[in-house]
């Protein structure tokens, strides 16, 4: 079995394919100063850009996980990931509150796609 990395750090892969999935790393804002939907934004842009880097595309999406330290930002975060998202192609996802790793973030996402 092949397994190909992608944006690889001394911690961590940005971005796993392994049996023809991708498994994407929890992706944060580097503007961390920035609004829920800014943030939302160029999290959704991270994505994106893996996704392609490894070959594939949001319409292959299988799962997105995210994750919110206040659950009020929910509707405002849905209003740029359901610009983004294929609706022909919607993943599996799950939404839940919690706290992340620096308090300026407003939104946490991971996903996995097929390659």
């Amino acid at each position: 079995m092949t397994i190909k990395r992608f944006q690889v750090g001394p911690r961590m892969s940005q971005g796993v394919v392994a049996q023809g999935m991708l498994h994407i790393a929890g992706q944060v804002a580097d503007n961390r100063k920035g609004s829920i939907e800014e943030q939302t934004r160029e999290v959704l842009a991270k994505i994106e850009a893996l996704l392609r880097e490894a070959g594939t595309d949001k319409s292959r999406l299988v799962t997105v996980n995210v994750f919110l330290p206040n659950i009020a930002d929910f509707d405002a975060m849905n209003s740029v990931y359901d610009a983004w998202i294929d609706p022909a192609n919607p993943a599996a996802r799950a939404c839940v509150e919690a706290r992340l790793a620096d308090p300026d973030l407003r939104v946490e996402m991971t996903a996995s796609a097929l390659v």
